[in-house]
C-alpha cells in the first residue's frame, strides 16, 4: 500500500512557534524560516529519542555540516557533493526543526526544508531502512496523486517524495521535499540505507550516527 499527499492547514496562522524554532505550527512565513543556527545545535537530550550521540571510534561520524546562510525557508534546499568521496548514504529528518539532511560517508551533502504530517496524521519518528524506490509513483490512496522520487520507509506507505513544498502546507504522514532536491536524493541513495527520523535531535561536526 502505498500513497500520500498534501493538504492546506487552514488553522496554522492561529498557532505561533516557540521563538528560534521553527515548526508547522509557524504563524507566517518569516517565522517558518529555519536558521543555520537550529540546524547546529546541539541534540535535544530527549526520553525515547537516543540516535545521535558522542563520537566512537567505530561510528558514522558526521565530518561536515553544510553551511547555510539566512533564512531556510519552505522551497529552499542546497546540495554540495563536490569532491566529497563515496561512503554510506544516512538521511536524517528533525520534525521540529523542518528539515531533512543526506549525509554522504559523514559528510553533509545536501539539506531542505520539508513538509511532513500533520496532527491526525503525523509522520512517524524511528529508524527506517529504504525498501522500494520509484522515480516515477503515484499514490493508490490519493487520487492518484504524483510522488516523483519516491523512497519507500513503511509498508503503509509512508516515504520520503518530490513535493511542492510551500508553507502552511501538510501531508497524510510522508515527508516533502522540493521535487528537484528528490531527484539529487534519489540519484544517490540504495536499498537498504537508513532514514532516521526525529523530532528535535540536532546534529554537529564530530557527533556520531549510532542508529545505522
Amino acid at each position: 500500500m502505498s500513497g500520500c499527499s498534501r493538504d492546506a492547514q487552514t488553522n496554522l496562522a492561529s498557532q505561533q512557534a516557540n521563538p528560534g524554532e521553527s515548526s508547522v505550527a509557524t504563524a507566517n512565513a518569516d517565522a517558518a524560516a529555519v536558521t543555520a543556527k537550529d540546524r547546529k545545535s546541539d541534540a535535544t537530550d530527549k526520553a525515547g529519542q537516543g540516535n545521535l550521540q558522542p563520537a566512537a571510534s567505530d561510528s558514522y561520524v558526521v565530518k561536515r555540516v553544510l553551511q547555510i546562510d539566512g533564512p531556510f525557508r519552505h522551497g529552499d534546499y542546497v546540495w554540495d557533493d563536490e569532491g566529497v568521496p563515496p561512503g554510506q548514504i544516512v538521511i536524517t529528518v528533525d520534525l521540529k526543526a523542518e528539515t531533512l539532511s543526506v549525509f554522504q560517508g559523514g559528510y553533509e551533502i545536501g539539506a531542505a526544508v520539508i513538509l511532513f504530517g500533520a496532527d491526525e496524521k503525523p509522520t512517524p519518528t524511528g529508524v527506517y531502512p529504504i525498501t522500494q524506490k520509484d522515480a516515477d509513483h503515484v499514490s493508490n490512496l490519493y487520487n492518484s496523486a504524483p510522488m516523483p522520487y519516491m523512497l519507500r520507509m513503511t509498508n503503509d506507505g509512508i516515504s520520503i517524495h518530490g513535493s511542492e513544498v510551500d508553507w502552511g502546507y501538510a501531508t497524510h504522514g510522508c515527508i516533502g521535499v522540493p521535487v528537484a532536491f528528490a531527484k539529487k536524493m534519489f540519484g544517490v541513495a540504495k536499498l537498504g540505507d537508513k532514514i532516521i527520523v526525529t523530532n528535535g535531535e540536532r546534529l554537529k561536526s564530530g557527533q556520531a550516527i549510532t542508529a545505522i
